[in-house]
């Protein structure tokens, strides 16, 4: 065997015992403490970040797809819509793919009811294709689309209760794009009845977002048999690259297609970037136990000097000796690393309960959904990421002990002896 019985007898024996110096003790329980919190709060920031990553990127990308057609002149509009939109699910090397295509209108207008007014975004969309946008679909509860009366509109809750509105009552839109008179150009308003209410969980599409009847939005806006861009929904986000390139092939030189990487580049590697300096930043906490860890091994190996000697004398070898030590200090790092990787998982699957604890506790909103879009605080355990966690925790640990368990093993028994 590595590690002889005695060596791991010796080794918790000496953990356990009540030392002439607290000192150790405490620097020895401070540096088992350092490692479970830097574990656990590691896997907790880890799963979080992932959590509102993926969250994120299924809102955003199912509310504005993978791929997006657009003009290639700055503020035109695609006027062959439907021909490419038929064309795309044509290309033979593209049938493999599980695509949905859904011609688009966006502008902003004024929406205003009982009194209360504010800018949204106006969407003008098949009703049909909702079901292809599923948390919007999916967010509409006890509406089916069958059942939305011609012209009518459906909004956000958070928008209705701002505007102060329910199922069935009428708002008013204003667009900028009006009729043309000789005193200038008159803004266009007109009423329409709110049939339905989605909610989507996201506050910006929530509170800023009208979705209208294609063919009601296209003369609204005057816009007729035209489109701002066609959004392009697949399967596998990771294939738009692939995708996009095809689709840019079969398109003609006033349109051209980007992907849902380019378009939030920004975001992507913002998250990307807070998410490795959190990573290291965290890690310094583990760094720092462990030299703990190595005052705690020394202070230890000079309080057990004359236990070396004896050892030494009736027959331990210096191999003996360091592994003593490396197993005192590996028993510490394992004990915070277990205990740390069970506080972690515990509370990264029950996040949302501990956000609402600290809440009600401190009387401050912690991750308001105004701000970060989400309605609740994500969280998504990677355990291959627990696994590297667990990897490198252990690895310092395991370092930690190597200087004092290898100073150990150098003491001679009979320097030490003389001057007892």
């Amino acid at each position: 065997m590595i590690f002889k019985r005695f060596e791991f007898l010796v080794a918790w024996r000496y953990l356990k015992s009540k030392r002439k110096d607290g000192f150790i003790s405490i620097i020895t329980w401070l540096s088992l403490i350092g490692i479970t919190l830097g574990v656990a709060t590691l896997i907790i920031v880890m799963s979080v970040m992932n959590g509102f990553r993926d969250e994120m990127l299924e809102k955003i990308l199912g509310m504005n797809g993978h791929i997006t057609i657009v003009s290639n002149f700055a503020g035109d509009s695609i006027k062959d819509y439907k021909s490419i939109s038929k064309n795309i699910s044509n290309i033979p090397s593209l049938k493999k793919y599980s695509m949905k295509a859904i011609p688009l209108i966006e502008n902003q207008v004024m929406v205003g009811a009982n009194g209360n007014s504010m800018g949204v975004m106006l969407r003008g969309i098949d009703f049909q294709d909702l079901k292809k946008i599923e948390p919007l679909y999916n967010g509409l509860k006890g509406v089916e689309i069958k059942d939305l009366e011609e012209g009518s509109v459906i909004i956000g809750t958070t928008l209705a209760r701002k505007l102060g509105v329910f199922e069935g009552d009428d708002i008013t839109l204003t667009t900028a794009k009006g009729n043309i008179t000789a005193f200038g150009t008159i803004p266009r308003i007109q009423s329409y009845k709110v049939g339905g209410l989605f909610n989507t969980g996201m506050s910006t599409y929530d509170s800023n977002f009208v979705y209208m009847p294609l063919d009601y939005a296209q003369t609204f806006l005057d816009m007729e048999n035209l489109v701002n861009y066609i959004e392009i929904f697949i399967s596998n986000p990771d294939d738009a690259v692939n995708i996009s390139a095809s689709i840019n092939n079969m398109l003609s030189p006033d349109n051209r297609s980007i992907t849902w990487q380019s378009q939030n580049s920004s975001f992507v590697s913002a998250l990307t970037v807070e998410r490795n300096v959190m990573f290291l930043i965290l890690t310094l906490i583990i760094l720092v136990a462990s030299f703990n860890i190595i005052s705690s091994l020394v202070m230890l190996v000079k309080e057990k000097s004359h236990d070396i000697a004896v050892l030494r004398t009736i027959g331990a070898s210096k191999a003996n000796i360091m592994k003593i030590f490396f197993l005192s200090g590996s028993f510490i790092g394992v004990s915070g690393t277990i205990v740390g990787v069970g506080l972690g998982i515990f509370i990264s699957e029950n996040i949302e309960i501990v956000r609402q604890l600290f809440q009600t506790l401190t009387g401050t909103k912690l991750f308001p959904e105004d701000i970060y879009f989400l309605s609740e605080l994500p969280s998504k355990i990677d355990y291959t990421e627990v696994f590297w966690v667990i990897v490198m925790s252990l690895g310092i640990s395991f370092l930690a002990t190597l200087y004092p368990s290898r100073k150990a093993a150098k003491m001679e028994p009979i320097e030490v002896l003389r001057y007892e």
